[in-house]
């Protein structure tokens, strides 16, 4: 076992409900005909992997979307069989499935323990039922209540609860209603992002640059707004005992996403499915994104990839700062030496010098991570990595 490499899965369902306002994921309603078509095409697709992947093993697995709670019990067991006659997973593997509210039975919860699925995502989003229908969201908090307990009657103790701040009409007051709330159902992990106008959204047409904006929707809260709810976010979660170990995730101790831990360490991770992304043996690409190519690709022995790019070194230099300093525990210098050849200072002397003097970076013995600040404009500190 020691001696393979390892590996992670992440495995993309690309049906849910409806589209919510604000999604730009590759994910659309489907009938019964279509999922079972796509879960057979994926099943041949996971079939294809057997021979390949031989000197790996698997340490976790991500079932992500769309909506993958919305599959049959029977479709979910049909694809970990197959994920198990193709990959060697460890026993002890992390195995993540995402789910909506309202989309989950005892039969489905049932299916995914027998699966081997042993932590849950909720896209939760907020508790007010008003934010939530403002997201296009198809469940209500009440809903909410009724599936976290359901899991927890089925015995899933490793729960996520997704949350997204900044929404339209938000104030601080309903935010911190939304963390507390939350926090007192105590689930091992909490997600909090700020909601991201993506084009090609409806939340785009109303509220993008190029938007007119219209008095009847609630307005997007305002900077100051935006900058209270951020600073709350992690003060609040602290008091319930998360901690914060990556930018947007909070987590009681022993209770950190691997998979997520994996993408920003870089360990090899397979897509399988529409779009699904890779990165195997210093080479990102991705599985095609159009619903018809990627079937016929997969059950005529086709193209399945597009949007190759093999990473040079610096390429991985840059992803191992601005991945690595997602973390609250940032880098490590003897990690940068190990993989490759080089020292840190060497090589990025002249930023990491710039950005402790502006107080944006800590770099202490053996680590350098993002101060608070920093945290504040990460992506502006991230840009100051690229060679």
């Amino acid at each position: 076992m020691s001696k393979r490499r390892t590996l992670e899965l992440y495995l993309h369902i690309p049906f849910c409900v409806k589209k919510c306002a604000y999604c730009d994921f590759l994910s659309a309603p489907g009938d019964e005909e279509k999922k079972q078509e796509y879960v057979d095409t994926l099943i041949e697709e996971i079939k294809g992997y057997r021979n390949a992947y031989q000197d790996y093993h698997v340490t976790t697995i991500f079932v992500g979307g769309g909506t993958p709670s919305i599959l049959s019990p029977v479709q979910i067991e049909q694809i970990f069989a197959a994920l198990r006659k193709s990959f060697e997973i460890d026993t002890g593997a992390e195995i993540t499935i995402e789910m909506n509210p309202g989309t989950v039975t005892e039969k489905k919860a049932d299916a995914w323990r027998s699966a081997g699925i042993n932590r849950i995502s909720i896209g939760l989003q907020s508790v007010n039922d008003r934010e939530l229908q403002m997201l296009g969201r198809i469940h209500t908090y009440g809903q909410f209540l009724q599936t976290y307990f359901l899991l927890r009657k089925k015995e899933f103790t490793n729960v996520n609860v997704d949350l997204i701040s900044a929404i339209p009409g938000q104030t601080p007051e309903s935010w911190r209603k939304t963390l507390r709330t939350v926090a007192e159902l105590q689930p091992e992990h909490i997600s909090a992002y700020s909601l991201i106008i993506e084009e090609g959204t409806p939340f785009y047409e109303w509220y993008g640059e190029s938007a007119e904006k219209q008095k009847v929707r609630p307005a997007l809260p305002d900077e100051d707004i935006e900058r209270l709810i951020y600073e709350d976010t992690e003060r609040l979660l602290k008091e319930y005992g998360y901690n914060r170990y990556e930018i947007s995730n909070y987590a009681k101790k022993g209770y950190e996403c691997r998979h997520n831990e994996g993408y920003w360490q870089r360990i090899e991770y397979l897509g399988i499915g529409l779009g699904a992304s890779s990165l195997i043996d210093k080479q990102r690409f991705r599985n095609l994104s159009k619903y018809d190519a990627y079937i016929d690709a997969v059950w005529n022995q086709k193209e399945l990839h597009e949007e190759y790019e093999k990473l040079d070194q610096a390429d991985e230099m840059e992803e191992f700062m601005f991945l690595g300093l997602r973390r609250m525990e940032g880098i490590s210098r003897a990690d940068f030496k190990k993989c490759f050849g080089k020292e840190l200072e060497r090589i990025y002397g002249d930023q990491l010098w710039k950005l402790e003097e502006d107080g944006l970076l800590e770099c202490k013995n053996e680590r350098v991570r993002l101060t608070k600040r920093g945290i504040d404009i990460s992506n502006y500190v991230f840009e100051k990595f690229l060679l």
